[in-house]
């Protein structure tokens, strides 16, 4: 018998290409014999093994054994040495054989039996974390009360303040609220006194000490913030939970504070401390805005703010990881619990920024603050979003128009809530708008304002409506009122005595009656235009009813129709022609029905036509009559 690719010759005119693919597959071949060589030794050892176990009685024993073994002195091993020889447990790892791991009690989204299995599991909404995990050491340390700064000379003071700065880098567990209690009380006094030396004291804070604070700094603060489990939606209620607050407050509020007086201090060198406070404690500083504690976002906001007046260097970094966070809010997770506190700290970076804008700051105004009004939890930082804007504004009035028409574009659909706080704020964008870029900008902003005001949410009208309180707007709506009355006086005047709230009633005629005011030719012209264009809506919604009524009884009395193939039209004509005769004893009634157009496929083989009485065509000079737009299926010849 021929053993493999024995069939095969190897002529020497072989090439190589085809020498080498018959090297390849006698290599494969060999591989998969010495697996299953290798397979069937397992499998040996595998029953060898088990007659073993069976012989030297259950494996659980063997395991007692070893816990036994493990917890006896090394005395009591030795004497234990022959009755572990004599049972020797069993090693169940072995490849090819699955391990017999326990169950576990409770299983996760499971079914239980005696359910059926098209019911969906119920789940359980995840506990809500605490608001930062912190790295408490385990290796217990006693603290020793050091003296305070008044009670030493001033020559041992440096010294006194280094070991203060070393004492309060021990970590505390504040989960448990009767662990340690005396070491966290000198921790807190220790960190008291250095608040109290360092904005008292002057001369204090030498090159060597940077090094020191900075590490006391992030080891206390810096740590990993809980992801939040509560879900915002669209138009619900935000503020109903209460936040988490730090559970270690008592130390990180004076942690704070230190650093805050350190930053701000007289002695304080940004040339020194910039080799330390970097680009990385930025970036965690910036993480840290994540709490949910208030009382932490605000002091980190404070302390941001005189960092980024201190490292020039840092500025520009600083504003770019801030955007980041912005992006990484709106179009990924739309949860960060410190969008306010952040657009507070830009509000005063813009505030501080040079005439003309650049290009950089342009940017994010429209890529950042405009798309920071779309998230569901606007409601939580929208007074600080609106300065924002504001603020841009005030710099550059060229940026009105594309800033209003941002808002129009963001504008909630269906969200009350946010539809007043939009108006809030294009009232204060209209403060400070010039005349010209309003222009540019009215007729857009007052389509929706009429919409505004025929709300049937009373909020939302009553907001629009507080905009001719606003003297600032009445003059410009003066100055533009031959634009502005023909758009904004039909909803008003329709919903004058319509709408369903009585204070409601009272503001559209208050805005009315201002209008007339400015410019009451103009209110006539207005009042007229109205009458005619509702009589003339009337008549062609009229003129439909009475065209479908007697289509209606035509077909009743016709009851069928008769159906012509004419010779002049052809096959393939796009449309086919429908002429619906009237009977004998209505021709003193006056038609209005005269041909029927129902367009179809290009390729149906016929064109069905019914002949009616001619009429002469009377020429229409009302171009309202052809309802072709609300009509869409037909259309009128």
């Amino acid at each position: 018998m021929l053993r493999p690719f024995e069939f095969f010759p190897s002529p020497p005119h072989l090439n190589l290409f085809t020498s080498r693919m018959i090297k390849g597959l006698k290599g494969v071949l060999s591989r998969s014999k010495s697996h299953a060589s290798n397979d069937a030794k397992s499998r040996s050892k595998q029953q060898q093994q088990q007659q073993r176990v069976s012989n030297n009685g259950p494996q659980t024993k063997s395991t007692v054994n070893v816990v036994n073994v493990q917890s006896t002195t090394p005395a009591e091993r030795e004497n234990n040495a022959p009755q572990q020889e004599q049972h020797p447990p069993s090693n169940d790892n072995v490849p090819g054989k699955m391990l017999d791991l326990p169950k576990s009690s409770g299983s996760v989204n499971r079914i239980p039996p005696g359910i059926p299995k098209d019911t969906i599991p119920t789940v359980k909404a995840p506990r809500r974390q605490r608001s930062s995990r912190l790295i408490v050491q385990h290796d217990k340390v006693e603290l020793e009360p050091y003296p305070r700064f008044n009670e030493v000379t001033p020559a041992q003071r440096p010294q006194l303040f280094s070991r203060k700065l070393a004492q309060c880098q021990t970590m505390f567990d504040f989960n448990d609220p009767s662990s340690d209690l005396r070491g966290k009380e000198i921790k807190r006094q220790a960190l008291q006194d250095l608040v109290e030396y360092v904005a008292t004291a002057r001369g204090v804070i030498t090159d060597p000490l940077y090094p020191d604070i900075v590490r006391m700094f992030t080891i206390n603060v810096f740590r990993s913030i809980s992801p939040q489990v509560k879900s915002t939606s669209e138009g619900s209620d935000v503020e109903e939970e209460e936040p988490v607050l730090e559970v270690t407050w008592p130390h990180l509020q004076l942690v704070y504070e230190f650093f805050l007086r350190f930053v701000e201090s007289p002695d304080f060198n940004a040339q020194v401390a910039k080799k330390y406070i970097d680009q990385k404690l930025i970036l965690q500083l910036l993480e840290l805005f994540d709490s949910e504690d208030p009382r932490e976002r605000d002091l980190l906001k404070t302390i941001l703010h005189r960092l980024y007046g201190k490292f020039l260097g840092l500025r520009a970094f600083i504003r770019r990881s801030i955007s980041n966070i912005f992006f990484q809010f709106i179009y990924e997770t739309e949860r960060f619990n410190g969008i306010a506190e952040l657009l507070e700290i830009m509000g005063s970076i813009i505030n501080g920024f040079a005439l003309p804008l650049k290009e950089e700051h342009k940017t994010f105004l429209f890529r950042v603050l405009l798309p920071l009004h779309k998230p569901p939890t606007l409601s939580l930082y929208h007074p600080q979003l609106a300065y924002c804007v504001v603020q841009f504004l005030e710099k550059d009035p060229s940026l009105t128009a594309e800033v209003v028409n941002g808002l129009l574009r963001y504008w909630p659909k269906v969200n009350s809530a946010k539809e007043v706080m939009y108006l809030t704020e294009l009232e204060e964008i209209l403060d400070v708008a010039d005349a010209v870029e309003f222009k540019k900008v009215m007729v857009p902003l007052f389509h929706r304002l009429g919409q505004c005001t025929s709300s049937p949410h009373f909020q939302v009208a009553e907001r629009a409506l507080y905009y001719w309180n606003n003297e600032c707007i009445v003059n410009l709506i003066s100055d533009n009122i031959e634009t502005i009355m023909p758009i904004i006086f039909p909803p008003l005047y329709r919903h004058s005595k319509g709408h369903w709230n009585r204070i409601i009633h009272d503001l559209i005629s208050d805005a009315l009656r201002i209008l007339m005011d400015i410019n009451a030719e103009l209110f006539d012209v207005c009042i007229r235009q109205y009458a005619e264009n509702n009589e003339e809506s009337l008549k062609r919604s009229k003129r439909k009813e009475d065209l479908w009524r007697r289509m209606k009884l035509q077909v009743e009395k016709r009851g069928d129709s008769t159906v012509n193939t004419p010779d002049d039209q052809s096959f393939d004509s796009p449309s086919t022609t429908l002429e619906t005769t009237q009977s004998s004893d209505q021709t003193d009634e006056p038609n209005h029905i005269d041909t029927l157009t129902i367009p179809h496929p290009v390729d149906a083989p016929l064109a069905a036509t019914a002949t009616a009485p001619e009429k002469p065509e009377e020429p229409s000079n009302n171009a309202s009559d052809d309802d072709s737009d609300t009509c869409s299926w037909h259309s009128y010849k």
